[in-house]
């Protein structure tokens, strides 16, 4: 890949990886924003033991995306990039989107997993513009946008007959949980909800299924900051399955939707939450 689409589009290469896949190569090609940590790896490292190539973007460090890639690539054996790319930047995922149908010819699925918590945790009294503008755009603005973009080549694909595995949107338990120190995720996880009912509708006839998975308490980068707060609620029964969940239980199921294992079933939630929202006495 060069980077002639773009100041934002900084792409990871590898000697070992080829210039470009042939157009309507076998080869499955999925694009997974956010793939570099938490939740995204586990997704990049479960599609990767499941044979998909995959470009991920985010915004981490050039030196820790290339050790991933190459730890991807020896472990497995499949063609794994990264590409710095801000998802709130609609300009840079145009470019994004063009890099890769130029570099590899194709793309197969969609993984919407870019997410950000607010900042600083406010009541929602005191929550800011600055501070809701912030999570919106990467959390729901972008990933609208680029799903848009992608859809409208895959519909050109199907078209054509051309292979679309679908597109998976990483929604959270804030969808319908109320979090008043962070409302702007909370917002921002009801309108991906929304944004999955919306494309699987649009989509359904052209054969393109389009997913919710709804994370709940996962270990990550985000839910550091709140692990002594979590560990007491799931001692207490916070979830069914009294245990936090791991990045590889979302990516399984990530896997498992693309693998087209519950092909009827588009515009679903699929809950990866321990039972957490089943309702008790």
């Amino acid at each position: 890949m060069t980077k002639n689409h773009g100041d934002n589009i900084q792409p990871e290469t590898r000697g070992d990886i080829p210039d470009s896949h042939p157009s309507g190569s076998s080869a499955k090609l999925a694009l997974l924003t956010g793939g570099g940590r938490g939740i995204g790896r586990g997704i990049l490292r479960t599609l990767s033991a499941r044979g998909w190539n995959i470009v991920f973007t985010g915004r981490n460090r050039r030196e820790d995306c290339e050790r991933l890639c190459q730890e991807m690539h020896d472990e497995f054996g499949n063609d794994v990039q990264y590409i710095s790319s801000d998802v709130a930047d609609l300009n840079a995922s145009e470019a994004l989107v063009q890099t890769i149908l130029d570099r590899y010819g194709q793309i197969n699925a969609l993984v919407n997993n870019a997410g950000v918590a607010p900042p600083v945790r406010r009541d929602i009294l005191e929550m800011t513009p600055d501070s809701f503008d912030y999570v919106m755009g990467i959390n729901l603005r972008g990933p609208f946008f680029l799903t848009q973009r992608v859809a409208n080549y895959f519909l050109k694909q199907t078209e054509s007959g051309g292979y679309v595995a679908g597109i998976v949107n990483i929604g959270s338990i804030s969808a319908t949980v109320a979090s008043i120190s962070r409302g702007e995720y909370c917002f921002s996880k009801a309108g991906v909800a929304m944004m999955t009912r919306l494309f699987a509708s649009r989509l359904a006839a052209h054969g393109i299924p389009v997913y919710e998975i709804r994370p709940g308490i996962v270990h990550s980068e985000m839910t550091a900051v709140v692990r002594e707060k979590y560990d007491r609620l799931i001692a207490d029964g916070l979830t069914l399955q009294p245990r936090w969940g791991e990045p590889e239980d979302v990516g399984k199921a990530v896997a498992m939707l693309l693998n087209g294992d519950l092909a009827y079933s588009t515009g679903q939630v699929i809950y990866v939450d321990g039972g957490m929202h089943v309702e008790r006495l």
